[in-house]
């Protein structure tokens, strides 16, 4: 298992952690059995939301005995009524359900306290004023009842503007295939970097639409991350088949990421998504399903190499990755990895026959010429 650093929060965490949204309802061995499965093959971010007590009781008995083995999220908004999946914004009904979820999980703490499921500007208006939740979760850190705050949305604006605010450590943020294009992405994974947010990928498989047995996918704004987008394309032509290896690999290729919580409910599908780390070169090249994401954006490097073979023999997609790594901190780790390549950017002719290959119309040649300025 590879591990990241979770932003300014400093956790060593697993790069592909647990989404436990699809062990709600399943008998308590089989749910017991993922999570065991998750820790004793090295995972150690455990995301869990649901309010349901019941739920809660299997997540206590999964962890007990191991709960230092993990590091587990619990979040503030997430309850229940009428027995039924229900977000407030009431603290005190969120102050209940916090308690609540430790008592079930026989723990005193939380590694990340998120506020949860935030999108449309009013409702972060009123997570951020005095006496919402954000400063509650605040309140609990305070407390030692939770380490970090943690924020939930399934929108780039809402997501900039707390990120900006320097009131939260952790993001959780769809990123997915079909989101590479969506307006603003690449800024909200700059702005993560830049404030030292640890950014934890949700919707990896677009909440399993892209996983579907289908030619052509649907997928709604929040399965994305974009803001409501009126008359924006929900419909994608498939040219290329997507599996969960695809969807990973894409995934962790997003230097900005800290984690991943793809949701298994099996742990069949626990060894699915681990499976990038066995997988071939030609398993895990996503490039050709990306076009049929594209109707937002061209020029950028998803790191392909469909652009080789290059005169000059230069790594092109290598070289690209750690040039936008560099953009972000050029340290000495990154310096050693340039200098490691076998032909670097100075070597670049300008042929442009990389350019005339990409899929995605990005300028190799401009790339290669500020990787050389960069590492000089």
């Amino acid at each position: 298992m590879k591990h990241r650093t979770l932003g300014r929060a400093g956790l060593s965490v697993s790069e592909i952690g647990l989404g436990t949204e699809f062990l709600l309802g399943l008998p308590q061995d089989e749910a017991v059995a993922v999570i065991h499965a998750a820790l004793d093959r090295g995972i150690n971010y455990v995301d869990m939301f649901w309010g349901q007590p019941e739920f809660r009781d299997v997540m206590g008995a999964a962890f007990r005995g191991r709960r230092d083995e993990a590091f587990i999220t619990a979040h503030l908004g997430s309850t229940v009524r009428d027995g039924q999946y229900a977000i407030s914004r009431d603290p005190q009904v969120c102050t209940e359900f916090f308690e609540d979820y430790l008592t079930r999980m026989e723990t005193d703490y939380v590694d990340v306290l998120f506020v949860h499921n935030c999108n449309a500007p009013e409702d972060y208006e009123k997570a951020a004023a005095p006496g919402g939740l954000i400063e509650l979760a605040q309140s609990y850190v305070k407390e030692g009842k939770a380490r970090f705050v943690g924020f939930s949305t399934h929108n780039v604006v809402t997501a900039l503007r707390v990120i900006e605010s320097g009131a939260i450590d952790v993001l959780m943020f769809p990123v997915n295939l079909a989101s590479y294009a969506v307006p603003g992405k690449d800024q909200l994974l700059k702005a993560c970097a830049e404030h030292n947010v640890g950014l934890v990928a949700m919707k990896v498989y677009g909440g399993g639409s892209l996983l579907r047995d289908k030619r052509v996918v649907e997928l709604q704004d929040f399965q994305m991350g974009r803001q409501e987008m009126p008359g924006a394309p929900s419909h994608y032509e498939l040219t290329a088949e997507i599996t969960p290896v695809k969807c990973m690999a894409y995934v962790l290729d997003r230097p900005e990421l800290s984690t991943t919580v793809p949701g298994c409910k099996s742990v069949e599908e626990l060894e699915e998504a681990l499976a990038v780390y066995m997988a071939t070169d030609a398993e895990k090249d996503y490039a050709p399903i990306l076009p049929a994401f594209a109707q937002f954006a061209t020029g950028e490097c998803v790191y392909c190499n469909h652009c080789l073979p290059c005169p000059s023999n230069i790594d092109i997609g290598q070289t690209i990755s750690l040039l936008e790594q560099g953009r972000q901190e050029l340290t000495e780790e990154l310096r050693a990895s340039y200098a490691d390549l076998e032909h670097d950017a100075s070597e670049c002719i300008a042929c442009g026959q990389c350019t005339s290959r990409c899929p995605f119309g990005v300028n190799v040649v401009a790339k290669m010429e500020e990787a050389a300025v960069l590492s000089a």
